[in-house]
């Protein structure tokens, strides 16, 4: 396969595709989806391309981009390619002070923002940012603040290189290009300390596409993939790339709270997601079985049972299953395999990626039990996303599967997962210290993961820099503990506490809907959700399921007291990062009397 400079792909791929479509976004107004062909595409790249240049950019200048997944932002990013500019993706729901500090360490001179509140916190911190001196605007419908002067529309930005006068620059940068240019800056949210901003090389990007075609020989140009993962995350951008080197169809998805709606719409046949997403595909489906009964429940749970036989047991082993059981499967696949795959929107399904998180063992075997592939993987933005993943078959319940062609893996002091090869960072940005302190003199990577391999296939065990010691000097892996619970049906958020403490417990953020229906069932009264969760039953309900969870861990590892919370972990008070992982110690602080109550003598 030819493997085009991410400088000219889109270009080379609408030589290839035409009239084929490209990418598809929503129109919220008339509720439909709007193709736009390879050809479009090409254009749009061009355009913008040629408008960077009347704006001034140069080589290796820092564009950011700090938007909801939309077109615009990969239009930006090829056209920054073309001329051999770095992209600088901040995450939507980023603050106005994270904006300000990414805008002031990557120098950025051009901010490009989406919808209404990029556009306010951006423009609220315009004074605070000596480099920046222009926005544009993807969204017309976001209403300019009276003192802004200098903001452009994004088809105003267009028109700029419509007549393509600057074409013969974007075609000498892009003749220039080499795979050793920095492509992008991502900066990693960081559950503590600032944030650093990874380099990530179009040698990187190149080398990822080479290796996923050596590992995805099922994907071709007559897919459909659904882009709901941030476009800022290195996942779903390295993703999305790669889907423009395979022609791909992208469909992108611009509110991530409205996914189980556009994915129905959709009907993708590839889509990366997290954890959460299967995990609340698995909740729904328990919350089904055990609202049904009589025949309809004991078809459900042997359909749950035969496909585990069939999928899990003998195929995953490249075993044939028992004639009964084939016809069974056969039986349930025309029923109820099909009719849960239509209600989530994948009937059409070839495989599903899913990282960023550890995948709890009842979620990966329920998902391939009722026929889903769905590809398990590990990786970080300092490798470009795919460092391990799974196939659809051979793949161990547990793993992060086998390591990706060409990438170097050994696991280092502590058990850390050290990683080598063209996908791995080359550092951060202005960091001497930092990318010293990651990259040894070796050339290799330390993840701050833990883990192990065993039948080819390398395991995860903890975050190393997360490990919690006790007073009694026992060590915890609380992310262990979260991935088990985080399944129970009526646990939304946890976060595990222990850090010098003299037993574990535990903040618990349960999925109300499901209490107050609990508390009806049982004829609980109470006026608010706070009364609610202080209630003996509700508190005899949640140590009860937490007790079955946990069995299988230690008796220092359990979970011996429990705070139910009334309101959810939140970005807006700084206890999740951007990609909703726990920054444990704002939470340890929001909620120190919390906290502190639980290890009070009792």
């Amino acid at each position: 396969m030819t493997y085009h400079h991410l400088s000219v792909l889109v270009h080379r791929q609408a030589e290839k595709y035409t009239n084929k479509i490209a990418m598809k976004f929503r129109d919220y107004e008339t509720s439909q989806w709007i193709p736009i062909t390879w050809n479009e595409f090409s254009q749009t790249v061009r355009q913008a391309a040629n408008a960077l240049v009347a704006l001034g950019v140069q080589e290796q200048e820092n564009i950011g981009t700090f938007s909801q997944n939309k077109p615009e932002c990969l239009d930006v990013d090829f056209a920054a390619f073309a001329n051999r500019a770095v992209t600088v993706p901040l995450y939507a729901t980023s603050s106005s002070a994270q904006a300000c500090y990414i805008i002031n360490d990557a120098q950025i001179r051009l901010l490009f923002v989406g919808e209404q509140f990029q556009y306010d916190a951006a423009f609220s911190v315009f004074s605070f940012c000596e480099s920046l001196k222009q926005l544009i605007i993807f969204d017309r419908n976001v209403v300019k603040d009276p003192r802004d002067t200098s903001s452009i529309y994004f088809d105003e930005f267009l028109a700029l290189g419509a007549d393509l006068s600057h074409n013969d620059v974007v075609e000498a940068r892009s003749a220039a290009a080499s795979e050793d240019d920095l492509a992008n800056i991502l900066y990693t949210s960081g559950t503590t300390g600032e944030p650093k901003g990874v380099m990530l090389h179009h040698s990187c990007y190149l080398e990822a596409c080479r290796i996923h075609d050596l590992r995805l020989v099922d994907m071709t140009d007559q897919d459909v993939s659904m882009s709901f993962l941030p476009l800022t995350h290195v996942f779903e951008k390295t993703w999305a790339y790669y889907c423009v080197h395979k022609g791909v169809q992208n469909c992108i998805n611009l509110r991530p709270a409205d996914i189980q709606m556009t994915i129905k719409e959709i009907r993708p046949t590839l889509m990366c997601s997290v954890p959460r997403f299967w995990e609340k595909v698995y909740a729904g489906v328990q919350e089904k079985i055990a609202e049904t009964t009589g025949i309809k429940k004991t078809l459900m749970l042997d359909a749950i049972k035969v496909g585990k036989i069939h999928n899990i047991d003998y195929l995953r082993q490249g075993k044939t299953p028992p004639l009964m059981n084939q016809l069974k499967y056969k039986f349930y696949d025309k029923t109820i395999y099909t009719l849960l795959k239509k209600t989530i929107g994948i009937e059409n399904g070839n495989f599903f990626p899913v990282a960023g998180a550890a995948v709890p063992d009842q979620i990966c075997e329920f998902v391939h039990s009722v026929g889903i592939d769905m590809l398990t993987g590990y990786g970080l933005t300092e490798s470009t996303a795919t460092a391990s993943c799974t196939a659809k078959t051979g793949y161990d319940i547990g793993s992060v599967g086998q390591v990706m062609p060409d990438v170097e893996v050994k696991i280092g002091e502590n058990n850390e997962i050290l990683l080598r090869g063209k996908t791995i960072t080359k550092g951060y940005y202005k960091k001497a210290e930092a990318t010293a302190a990651a990259i040894d003199a070796d050339g290799w990577f330390h993840t701050g993961d833990a883990g192990y391999f065993m039948n080819g296939q390398l395991y995860l065990t903890e975050r190393i820099k997360d490990l919690f010691k006790t007073s009694n000097g026992k060590f915890i892996a609380p992310q262990a503990l979260e991935t088990k619970l985080v399944v129970d049906r009526y646990i939304d958020q946890i976060a595990i506490v222990a850090d010098q403490r003299k037993f574990v417990s535990a903040l618990i953020v349960p999925v109300y809907g499901f209490v107050k229906e609990f508390a009806k069932e049982k004829g609980i009264e109470y006026k608010e959700m706070e009364e609610l969760l202080r209630h003996p039953v509700v508190l005899a309900l949640f140590r009860d399921r937490i007790d079955t969870l946990q069995q299988q861990f230690a008796n220092y590892e359990q979970i011996k007291r429990f705070t139910l919370l009334s309101q959810p972990f939140s970005m807006e008070r700084d206890e999740l990062t951007n990609t909703l992982k726990i920054r444990r110690a704002v939470v340890a602080k929001n909620y120190k009397e919390q906290i502190d109550k639980m290890y009070e003598e009792q």
